[in-house]
C-alpha cells in the first residue's frame, strides 16, 4: 500500500518543520530552494567582498581598550536594529595637521543604523581603507536600554555575531577585551 499525500499538505507541513526549527519569530523563514539558494549565493558574495580585508592584526587591536580609540567599524546592537560606526582613511598622506582643525577625525567618521536583515550588505560595502586593523569589528550592546528591550538586545547580539563570523570578521568586545 502506498502512502499519498496531497501537494498542499505537503507544503504545509514542509512550512511548520520550518517555522518550528525557526523558532515562529515572525521571521520571514526561506520556504523555497530557490530562496535558499539566493540567500546562500548572497552570502557568498557578500564573503568574498569582505575576503578582499587584509586578516585582523591582534598586534593592533588588542591593545585598544575604548572605543575611542578603535580605529576599525564598530557596531552597537540595539532591539531593533544596529548602528554601524565607520572611520573612513584620512585621503591625505601627509602627516602635518593630522587630528588638528584643519582634519579632524570627526570629519571622517559616520555613523548608518542598518536594519539586522541589511547587516551583511553593509559590511561588505565598507571601504577597505576603513579597516585598518584587519578584518575585526568591535561590538558593544546599546546604552540605556529599558529593562523589557534587554531580552530583544540581547538576542540581536548572539545573530550579530553569528553573522559577522559567517562572513569572515572577527568581533571583539573592546570593553572586556576578549574575542567573540
Amino acid at each position: 500500500m502506498k502512502l499519498r499525500v496531497k501537494p498542499e499538505r505537503l507544503l504545509f507541513v514542509s512550512f511548520l518543520s520550518v517555522s518550528l526549527l525557526t523558532g515562529c519569530r515572525g521571521s520571514h523563514a526561506p520556504v523555497t530552494a530557490q530562496e535558499r539558494a539566493d540567500q546562500a549565493a548572497l552570502l557568498e558574495s557578500q564573503r568574498e567582498q569582505v575576503a578582499m580585508i587584509p586578516p585582523p592584526s591582534k598586534s593592533r587591536y588588542m591593545a585598544v581598550h575604548s572605543l575611542d580609540s578603535w580605529e576599525n567599524p564598530y557596531v552597537t546592537v540595539q532591539s531593533d536594529m544596529v548602528g554601524l560606526h565607520i572611520t573612513l582613511a584620512d585621503a591625505n598622506p601627509s602627516t602635518l595637521g593630522v587630528g588638528s582643525m584643519l582634519r579632524p577625525v570627526g570629519a571622517r567618521r559616520q555613523e548608518l543604523n542598518v536594519g539586522m536583515d541589511k547587516l551583511g550588505e553593509a559590511i561588505s560595502s565598507i571601504p577597505q581603507s576603513a579597516w585598518p586593523y584587519g578584518r575585526v569589528v568591535a561590538i558593544e550592546e546599546a546604552h540605556k536600554v529599558p529593562p523589557n528591550a534587554e531580552p530583544a538586545v540581547r538576542r540581536n547580539m548572539e545573530t550579530t555575531i553569528r553573522r559577522l563570523n559567517d562572513l569572515g570578521v572577527v568581533v571583539y568586545d573592546v570593553n572586556e577585551g576578549k574575542l567573540q
